[in-house]
């Protein structure tokens, strides 16, 4: 199929849909269901957590691995490839005997999804011509945030209907057609100065650092934040990625070339999206536990009230689509936060349900335009030879920061109770984050305020973080 064809792009954008909706609804799906996962499987709630756990590990572990593969071997086999483990993954989940297989399975789906998501961006980024380019993005994440806004509810009703194996098996079908529609429409692209070499020590350094931080964040609450196991996994975590830090400077052809972080609205963008995807993760958690804790409502009544900001979150992506071709990348992030921030912290100060709902709503819409739009502005201001690696930098910071961040609101919860009740120490979590990413949305506002701190509108940045026209 010849790049940049009408037929290509139409293609391309419906196979990267397919495969986002599919790692989006998978991802916020099981929450809800891991009461039923741990009675059918005979295990603890704590043990089924790893369902979580595992997926999360995966999917941070190699992020930035699946961008540069698909930027130095080709994207549309790296995306092909992600997508048929995904969906293998999928299947084995369905399957599973047993929570070792499980896990087992969810790791499967973590490394597909990881490759899938940073270069479907830069898939879109490479099939679509410039003018087009941010619409077509912001659409992907509109259809992608669909599986945002309907995971709780598909979760929460295959858990109390048929079982929570089908919503594996629902991936499946919709899997195998992004697989089949990639294969026939996307074309390949590839970044064409990168040598054909892989910095496999620098890999295999990055996933060490990055399992170790992850697991010792995710298990520090059950296992003690004291504990030898922790504080081993936390010392490894700092020696692999010094090492990492180092190799990638010396390496001839390094995973991630370290200059891109001289580029200052990426560094901004990415700061901003990495606060809004911590909020959204933490937002998500304390209103599941507040909503069928305290307000005492079934998985599948708490996912309903997920539907409304949920639809919002959905809808973030073509808003931001709508704003690129008028305010910088930094100002739509600047945005974002402020709606973000406030909508948390107005989360804890209304009961009524009339009410409630649309604060809900208003916070979604704030997150969702945070971590979303991230993505879009990523493409904007870095060149798209070096799309993949870009984005998958980003997606690394998101997915990681958001697990540190899950960490720390449970050891926050676990801290304040009993002294406090349950609900008073999600109000004071949610405080706190309002405040942050507030605040993160000032120092943006300021900083890309500063001479020499540009980005979009017509000027790409490139990762030296010297800039260039687009045109």
């Amino acid at each position: 199929m010849r790049a940049g064809s009408p037929a290509a792009r139409a293609g391309a954008f419906v196979a990267v849909a397919l495969a986002l909706f599919c790692v989006q609804l998978d991802f916020f799906a099981l929450n809800l269901a891991l009461p039923g996962i741990a009675e059918e499987l005979g295990v603890t709630v704590s043990a089924a957590q790893w369902t979580l756990s595992s997926y999360m590990l995966a999917i941070g572990c190699f992020f930035v691995i699946g961008g540069r593969v698909g930027d130095v071997f080709g994207r549309r086999g790296t995306l092909l490839a992600g997508t048929a483990l995904f969906t293998a993954g999928s299947v084995g989940c369905a399957l599973a005997p047993g929570l070792g297989p499980l896990v087992a399975a969810r790791i499967a789906q973590g490394v597909g999804a990881a490759f899938v998501f940073p270069v479907a961006v830069a898939v879109i980024t490479n099939t679509f011509p410039e003018r087009t380019r941010a619409k077509a993005l912001g659409a992907v994440f509109g259809v992608a945030n669909i599986g945002t806004a309907l995971g709780p509810f598909v979760g929460g009703g295959f858990t109390e209907g048929p079982g929570w194996r089908w919503i594996f098996w629902l991936m499946v079908p919709l899997s195998l057609l992004s697989v089949l529609t990639a294969l026939v429409y996307v074309p390949d692209s590839r970044d064409p100065s990168a040598s054909r070499e892989l910095d496999l020590l620098g890999c295999a350094l990055l996933v060490s650092s990055l399992a170790s931080l992850t697991l010792a964040v995710e298990r520090g609450d059950a296992w003690g934040w004291n504990s030898t196991r922790v504080l081993v996994l936390f010392a490894v975590a700092v020696v692999a990625g010094g090492l990492f830090l180092v190799r990638e400077r010396l390496a001839r052809h390094p995973l991630i070339d370290l200059r891109l972080f001289r580029n200052v609205p990426y560094v901004l963008v990415t700061g901003m999206g990495s606060l809004s995807n911590m909020g959204y993760g933490v937002t998500v958690f304390l209103s599941t536990l507040y909503l069928q804790g305290v307000r005492g409502l079934s998985p599948l009544l708490a996912g309903t009230v997920f539907l409304a900001p949920a639809l919002l979150v959905a809808l973030s992506g073509p808003l931001g689509a709508r704003l690129a071709p008028h305010m910088r990348p930094t100002a739509v992030m600047a945005l974002a936060g402020a709606c973000a921030g406030t909508g948390m912290y107005a989360l804890t100060q209304v009961t009524a349900w009339w009410l409630y709902v649309p604060v809900f709503a208003w916070c979604g819409l704030g997150l969702g335009l945070g971590w979303t739009f991230s993505s879009v502005a990523t493409q904007q201001i870095v060149a798209p030879a070096r799309a993949g690696e870009a984005s998958g930098v980003l997606l690394t910071f998101l997915v990681t920061l958001g697990a540190i961040a899950l960490a720390g609101a449970a050891a926050g919860i676990s801290a304040m109770t009993p002294q406090r009740s349950p609900e008073e120490a999600y109000d004071v979590i949610l405080r706190l984050g309002g405040l942050v990413v507030l605040t993160a949305a000032v120092a943006v506002t300021a900083v890309r305020h500063r001479p020499g701190v540009r980005g979009g509108h017509g000027r790409r940045v490139d990762p030296a973080g010297a800039g260039r026209s687009a045109t």
